[in-house]
């Protein structure tokens, strides 16, 4: 479906508002349930959802239809709607349900607009952490107001690198030799996971991330937020950012390149 839209700074800063909008919304119910045992189920991939990820993404579809009602829609919770349309929403409301189950920080809502296959703004919101994360095509990343930028750092007593799930990529022995030796170019390791290392790395405060089991509803918000910050982000195996993306890597330039080799 063809839209008319000029997408300039104006267009994109007006995604990013609706987007910040529809976050805060969601916000309020992430809050009114969190620590209150929300009814949970069981997914057919074997994650969980509650009754607050359905709530969220509900009012999260509801501002972004106010303003584009055009756009089409893919949540993590409700699926895929109007699908044709050369711009597509892409959401997922509670990205860590199993950190906000659990009772811990570490889950964000992510917020991603996707132009004919290309993302070209995110936002990331921690509520939790009481931080906000977002990018556009072209007109760098922040958390809140402050500029990101990657760090410089390469050499080992200088870097962090952190890690996600790698449950995956871990069932091959020669695949825990390759991270070995990927690990062994930094002086620390941590292991933050969902959003947490991704705002960290575009700040300048770690140097690489490896995930091995995501979707692009994980990661398509923080990916622009990287690669505006400075830094490389695509699958382990080299391949951009799409909708089939199921793992992660990303750094700052010297360390993406240096890690990439090791693992191909």
């Amino acid at each position: 479906m063809m839209t008319n839209h000029v997408i300039d700074d104006k267009f994109l800063n007006n995604c990013i508002l609706t987007a910040k909008r529809a976050a805060k919304s969601a916000e309020q119910i992430i809050k009114r349930y969190y620590k209150c045992s929300p009814d949970t189920q069981i997914k057919d991939d074997l994650t969980p959802v509650t009754q607050a990820d359905i709530e969220c993404e509900n009012v999260i579809q509801q501002v972004l239809a106010a303003q584009f009602p055009e756009f089409g829609f893919y949540g993590e919770e409700t699926g895929r709607s109007n699908s044709d349309s050369d711009f597509v929403w892409l959401v997922d409301p509670i990205d860590g349900t199993k950190s906000f189950v659990r009772e811990y920080h570490f889950f964000s809502t992510q917020i991603a607009l996707m132009y004919k296959g290309k993302i070209i703004m995110g936002l990331s919101h921690a509520p939790l952490f009481n931080e906000t994360a977002w990018a556009a095509k072209n007109m760098g990343a922040y958390i809140d107001d402050v500029p990101l930028k990657v760090s410089e750092y390469s050499t080992p007593e200088e870097s962090c690198y952190s890690t996600g799930n790698l449950k995956s990529y871990a069932q091959c022995p020669e695949n825990w030799e390759k991270l070995r030796k990927v690990m062994s170019l930094c002086h620390k390791t941590r292991g933050y996971g969902d959003f947490y290392h991704y705002h960290l790395l575009a700040a300048g405060k770690l140097e690489l991330v490896i995930e091995s089991d995501l979707n692009i509803l994980d990661i398509a918000a923080l990916s622009i937020i990287v690669k505006e910050a400075g830094g490389i982000m695509t699958d382990l195996k080299g391949l951009d950012i799409n909708l089939e993306t199921q793992s992660i890597l990303a750094g700052n330039v010297k360390s993406y390149q240096r890690a990439f080799k090791l693992l191909s």
